[in-house]
């Protein structure tokens, strides 16, 4: 069964793999993805985020009136690399600091699928973290 849902977040892919980025307007979820594409993800969709869920799967991709433009306030709007879709791996929720120096692993459900999560985090490393996370994934040590 495929279920469908429109999102107000942004979504970057690293080595195929999406990274959807959550939380409330204005709270740095664009200024994320544009770090994550300084470091070499690919855009797959800004401000809003089509959710896919077929079979156990999540997808995200672009209304089509947005594809390869992402928003950097104070600047505009930018082009930017991007690619159709990606399978979601991950979700990151800019509204909720972390308070963890090594925090639980916890997940979100989204549309029946159950996505691994991360909190906000320092600022100064999350872009540099979470694309290591999605390359080498999480310590079991």
């Amino acid at each position: 069964m495929d279920t469908q849902s429109p999102l107000h977040a942004t979504c970057v892919a690293v080595g195929g793999a999406g990274v959807l980025i959550t939380g409330a307007s204005g709270s740095g979820k664009s200024n994320l993805a544009l770090q994550m594409l300084a470091l070499g993800a690919v855009l797959v969709a800004d401000d809003r985020v089509l959710l896919t869920e077929t079979d156990g799967h999540l997808m995200a991709t672009c209304p089509p009136t947005l594809v390869g433009l992402i928003e950097a306030r104070g600047i505009g709007i930018l082009n930017a690399q991007s690619c159709a879709g990606a399978p979601v791996r991950l979700a990151v929720d800019l509204s909720t600091v972390e308070t963890e120096r090594i925090p639980p692993r916890r997940e979100v459900t989204l549309l029946g699928v159950h996505i691994p999560l991360f909190h906000r985090a320092s600022d100064i490393h999350l872009a540099s973290a979470i694309l290591q996370f999605m390359r080498a994934g999480r310590s079991e040590r």
